[in-house]
């Protein structure tokens, strides 16, 4: 018979305080003040030397009635640094935050910003409807609103870059490249994860796989880096048309987008794609199979709600468990970077 759990509530006390109660319920402040100086364009100005408040005040068209504090929340969050009255960047903020480096990963922020804030907001209905709270509910699709309009497909598509660029030289260090030649990416985007692979692995050869759309974004982001001979774009629909062959075959942050169904179908076209020894590769916000350590990835889950319409993160050993029946010998679950994971399928 199953025991009813006992509340350890009682009396406030010097061990139990409401401190990260409080600290988790005013967290969208500490959030915001990021999003908002992402938005402003602050780590790229301050990426070009130290700044007073009035400087950057002047220089970002700003009322000075707030600036100070938003500076001084941002060195107290360990975005900035301060000393002798000039702003910097702080380490990490001046190797992520700043637009014109490669190792920008502020689309995906930019984004959060611009979309995910809001609707955010509406949290509560989504758990009261199980319905998503954004472009739907006004009969509008989501990935139609964004493939539809040139300006929001080319920020989705940096921000895209910005969520996958940790993974992808994760990836590139942790799994066996010299065994395999070719690759392809599913849902490439801009093709960071190609460029990174190729970068890290000269003997490699990869295709970028995307709607028709996202060719020009491809191939001007792969001309950067002087990769155009090593990787092609192939257009097509991954549900609709058939997969490309290739020794591995990647899709990243893809799989939470679709309801188990959905997921069922890509492992399966996967498989059927691949080669005799060749490797799936699934990375996303894996959550831990217990569903308690990883914050970040049952978040991500909600965020399905909130975007799709049968979308939601899963463990790895769900993960793993469609792998085996689609067929797969061999699977794996290996840790990438922060929240990021992979699982790995060997046919």
């Amino acid at each position: 018979m199953n025991q009813p759990i006992q509340s350890n509530a009682c009396e406030p006390n010097e061990s139990v305080t409401p401190d990260a109660i409080l600290q988790l319920g005013f967290a969208f402040w500490g959030s915001k003040t990021l999003l908002s100086a992402v938005e402003l364009g602050l780590f790229t100005l301050l990426a070009d030397g130290p700044l007073t408040a009035e400087a950057v005040t002047a220089r970002l068209s700003l009322h000075p009635r707030g600036v100070r504090d938003f500076l001084d929340a941002l060195v107290a969050l360990g975005q900035l640094e301060r000393g002798e009255n000039l702003y910097a960047n702080a380490p990490a903020a001046a190797v992520f935050l700043d637009r014109r480096r490669p190792t920008y990963v502020g689309g995906i922020l930019e984004m959060a910003n611009a979309r995910l804030y809001p609707f955010w907001g509406a949290l509560t209905e989504g758990l009261r409807s199980g319905v998503p709270q954004n472009e739907t509910k006004e009969g509008r699709d989501l990935f139609d609103e964004i493939y539809r309009d040139p300006a929001i497909l080319g920020e989705f598509l940096k921000a895209m870059s910005g969520l996958s660029l940790g993974a992808a030289n994760a990836i590139a260090g942790k799994f066996p490249w010299t065994d395999y030649k070719t690759f392809a990416d599913i849902g490439t985007a801009q093709g960071a994860l190609p460029v990174t692979l190729s970068r890290a692995h000269p003997h490699l050869g990869g295709i970028g796989f995307d709607l028709p759309v996202v060719r020009a974004h491809f191939e001007a982001y792969v001309a950067q880096y002087g990769l155009a001979e090593r990787l092609s774009f192939r257009a097509g629909d991954f549900f609709a048309d058939p997969l490309p062959a290739a020794d591995v075959l990647i899709m990243g942050h893809i799989l939470h987008d679709w309801g188990l169904d959905k997921k069922r179908m890509l492992i399966r076209k996967a498989y059927e794609a691949l080669p005799f020894g060749g490797a799936l590769i699934i990375y996303d916000s894996v959550i831990d199979d217990e569903r308690r350590r990883n914050a970040f990835g049952l978040l991500m889950s909600l965020n399905m709600l909130i975007e799709t319409r049968e979308g939601f993160d899963f463990t790895g050993a769900d993960c793993m468990a469609w792998f085996k029946e689609a067929g797969f010998v061999e699977t794996r679950v290996e840790p990438l970077v922060g929240p990021d994971s992979m699982v790995i399928g060997i046919k």
